[in-house]
């Protein structure tokens, strides 16, 4: 693939720093030279995540977004839902936006790992150097899961990537190619395995906002089910739970949480207090105030979903209980908090910001159970999905509650055991992580075709599983620049 003269649009003139909900601040490149110490080089590395949020955009190009029927048409969720591309780089939750915040995530890592570098590479930089190396995949993984095709063994040594970023910027302009899949997985996979042995949770003040051990392991064992090698997703998973442990680590769904008022679960959803957050960032987003109200989301047509009749368990999943909303246009199960920051005391104006749970524990178990059906170890399988159940069923019973495989294939019949359970972990998911964004990483991963039919039933969006506008488009400013951009 033709070598360009790239500008990644990434703000390589500077890289911003911030700490919690402080407005960042601008440094030129020549002040890495202050990076002199262990303590700079693993603050800096709060920077190593992105400070961008993915969910508008995942959230409504999936099914798990219906056609509310409204007036209002915002454009991050309807350009999402409607499959057309979004240009503006400064519009907070767009593909651009998100793209941009990834790069920048990059670049603060490869920054840290170039101080380290220069410090000789000593053990009191270890651990910073495993965070770096295991933050810098993660970001490359999340562009190249929106701006390439998923994984294909067949295909990926062919299909176009996105540029794999390893050294700090000196100018703004570099030579980058888009590589392949094949190759920014290679990638990904080198710094992933290197990184997560350097980890130290007793580095951290706040650890679920960091790559811990624990973080790693979980966002391994979404790599490996992407590149499915199911084997490792099982080996990371049990990384993660030794000896079973995971059910602590749910959410409490058919306890706690049906307790909750509406605003005492928005609260607790994304603390860093809930077991079930193993890695949370702070992201500028205006997700938290809009999603109950996009025009494109929870709908009517979507809430059989919840129904028991629609799910193997046959039961109602606590979570169905805890849908707000006096009407239609703002059904939402209460997930997101702003965070609004002032740009002064007395100011009125200033920036929202959304804590969004990046890896959770539900999410490892749901790769762990559909590996092990992958596997053809159904036992395995059936085990996580009814731990996963034993949290969500009100008043579970351990003998008429308890799940199985035949509760599976009863349910998809004519299905095999592998087919059977992998159906009903998509059933789940697609439940439980509504308002996350999850969703489309199974609809991209597996080929689920998608329908987007209007309010009214007279327009219809139909997805293939090869339709190009799978693949998100990259941002204007880099096509212009040179890369390659995706068909349409």
């Amino acid at each position: 693939m033709k070598s360009r003269k790239l500008i990644l649009y990434i703000a390589l003139s500077n890289i911003f720093f911030a700490t919690g909900c402080n407005k960042f601040l601008e440094h030129q490149p020549d002040d890495r030279t202050e990076l002199n110490n262990a303590v700079k080089v693993a603050e800096l590395l709060a920077n190593a995540y992105p400070h961008g949020n993915y969910i508008t955009m995942a959230e409504s190009m999936s099914d798990n977004a219906g056609d509310k029927g409204g007036t209002t048409r915002e454009l991050p969720n309807s350009s999402a839902w409607n499959y057309i591309d979004q240009v503006n780089p400064n519009e907070i939750d767009s593909p651009p936006y998100y793209w941009n915040a990834c790069y920048k995530a990059i670049a603060a890592a490869n920054y840290a790992l170039e101080a380290i570098d220069k410090a000789g590479n000593t053990e009191e930089y270890a651990a910073s150097r495993g965070e770096a190396l295991v933050a810098r995949a993660y970001a490359h993984f999340m562009l190249v899961t929106f701006f390439s095709k998923a994984y294909d063994p067949a295909t990926a040594k062919t299909d176009p990537g996105i540029p794999y970023v390893t050294q700090p910027q000196k100018v703004v302009e570099g030579n980058y190619t888009r590589g392949t899949v094949a190759s920014v997985y290679t990638n990904i996979e080198k710094d992933l395995t290197e990184g997560i042995p350097l980890i130290k949770n007793n580095k951290y003040v706040v650890p679920k906002y960091h790559f811990t051990t624990q973080a790693a392991h979980a966002f391994a064992t979404r790599f490996y089910l992407f590149k499915k090698e199911y084997a490792k997703v099982v080996e990371h998973a049990d990384a993660i739970f030794p000896g079973g442990t995971v059910e602590e680590n749910l959410r409490p769904w058919n306890t706690i949480y049906n307790s909750l008022g509406y605003y005492e679960l928005q609260a607790i959803y994304t603390n860093s207090t809930e077991p079930a957050n193993i890695l949370l960032q702070e992201a500028q987003s205006v997700w938290g105030r809009s999603y109950a109200s996009y025009n494109y989301g929870l709908s009517s047509s979507l809430l059989p979903i919840f129904n028991p009749a629609n799910n193997p368990s046959g039961k109602q999943l606590a979570m169905a209980n805890s849908i707000f909303g006096a009407t239609e246009m703002v059904y939402n199960i209460p997930k997101f908090k702003e965070h609004f920051v002032k740009e002064s005391i007395n100011a009125t104006i200033g920036d929202p910001y959304n804590m969004v749970p990046l890896l959770t524990a539900e999410e490892v178990l749901f790769n762990r159970a559909e590996a092990n059906a992958m596997l053809g170890n159904s036992a395995q399988a059936v085990t996580d999905l009814d731990r996963y159940l034993s949290k969500r069923i009100v008043n579970y019973s351990t003998t008429a509650d308890k799940f199985s495989l035949e509760k599976a294939k009863g349910f998809y019949q004519n299905s095999s055991d592998k087919d059977a359970l992998v159906s009903s972990i998509l059933t789940f998911k697609r439940m439980e992580f509504m308002h996350e964004g999850m969703r489309w990483f199974d609809i991209i991963r597996l080929k689920i075709p998608i329908e987007h039919v209007s309010a009214n039933g007279k327009d219809k969006i139909t997805l293939g599983a090869d339709d190009p506008r799978r693949v998100v488009q990259i941002p204007q400013d880099a096509i212009a620049a040179g890369l390659e951009a995706n068909p349409r």
